[in-house]
């Protein structure tokens, strides 16, 4: 299955996950409760330094995960990216 997100194709692909600086860490501090961005920083700084930090962004945008932190982003900046987006795409269609 292929997806396209903003004119890009993402093909799922699960090999980025060997990569990335997460694996092996405590998956309950990728999924901090609630939306408190405070305790969301400590997962953020882990994928600060992530080599497949993209492609993490965007899988989790392709395949609409509403929790956590995936790509260095929490849930909160997920929807704030996927509205962005969104307009944007609707501002190229009213032009």
């Amino acid at each position: 299955m292929v997806m396209a997100l903003d004119g890009q194709i993402w093909e799922p692909e699960h090999e980025w996950r060997d990569d990335a600086a997460c694996s092996g860490a405590d998956s309950e501090l990728f999924f901090p409760p609630g939306e408190d961005e405070a305790a969301a920083m400590p997962a953020k700084r882990i994928c600060a330094a992530c080599p497949v930090q993209e492609q993490c962004l965007q899988y989790a945008l392709a395949t609409n995960q509403t929790e956590g932190v995936w790509g260095g982003m929490s849930s909160g900046d997920r929807r704030r990216l996927r509205r962005r987006i969104r307009d944007r795409e609707r501002r190229k269609r009213a032009s």
